[in-house]
């Protein structure tokens, strides 16, 4: 006689993680030795006791890829970035190093920060009480060291009231970079006269104390020594 299966049986309760867990750690080898199974959740058994985590390893793998793609794509937009802005530096060289005059100097300064770096502008300032050329902006006697120190040689950071060295567009100007100069003028006896290479940056952050000025030094050298061709006419 057939028995017809009892379909009001309840149907057994699924297993608790914890259960199994708790098998799992008390009989770990019945896990090692099945490599099947090992395979079908992602890790490969290499001898006893010894398991790789293949699928986990490889995405850590694929993030610190990723990181590292990220800060190479970083380091190489800064680099060309550093070369965009040492070739323009050295166009702006060459174009200063035509000037015909003191006043075509400050021109071409002025231009040059504007069109090859995107300033605001650039000022020559030369301290009195000799006569100052066209062009150039006239400080008192003893303002290069009130504005950068005795020995400071640059300052860079917000622009600030009373600097006025920029003209008509001052009021444009967010911060500015200062270059100590010592220009020595045909019949001028030592020592040299205190001076000036002003930038002005329309960006608050454009030019930071923390900011190295390899660039703008290098420009503001350019200017003092091509400045030396001309003596300063009374």
């Amino acid at each position: 006689m057939s028995v017809s299966p009892d379909l009001s049986a309840e149907t057994p309760a699924e297993p608790h993680w914890p259960e199994i867990r708790a098998w799992l750690q008390a009989n770990p080898q019945t896990l090692l030795d099945d490599r099947s199974l090992l395979e079908e959740i992602g890790l490969k058994p290499h001898g006893r006791n010894v398991v790789e985590f293949g699928r986990a390893a490889l995405t850590r793998l694929e993030a610190v890829a990723e990181r590292e793609a990220d800060a190479r794509k970083r380091i190489e937009a800064v680099a060309r970035a550093n070369f965009a802005a040492q070739t323009q530096t050295h166009v702006a060289a060459l174009d200063l190093m035509e000037s015909r005059s003191p006043s075509d100097l400050a021109r071409r300064l002025d231009a040059v920060a504007q069109g090859r770096f995107g300033l605001t502008g650039a000022a020559i300032a030369l301290e009195k009480p000799s006569a100052v050329p066209f062009g150039w902006k006239s400080l008192d006697p003893a303002a290069v060291d009130r504005l950068l120190g005795d020995d400071g040689l640059t300052w860079l950071g917000p622009n600030f009231d009373g600097l006025d060295l920029f003209g008509a567009v001052d009021d444009q100007v967010k911060s500015v970079a200062l270059i100590r100069m010592a220009p020595l003028f045909p019949g001028d006896e030592p020592p040299a006269r205190p001076a000036l290479c002003a930038f002005g940056s329309p960006d608050e952050d454009g030019f930071t104390p923390t900011m190295g000025c390899e660039l703008v030094a290098f420009i503001a050298r350019v200017v003092e020594r091509t400045a030396e061709r001309w003596p300063i006419l009374s």
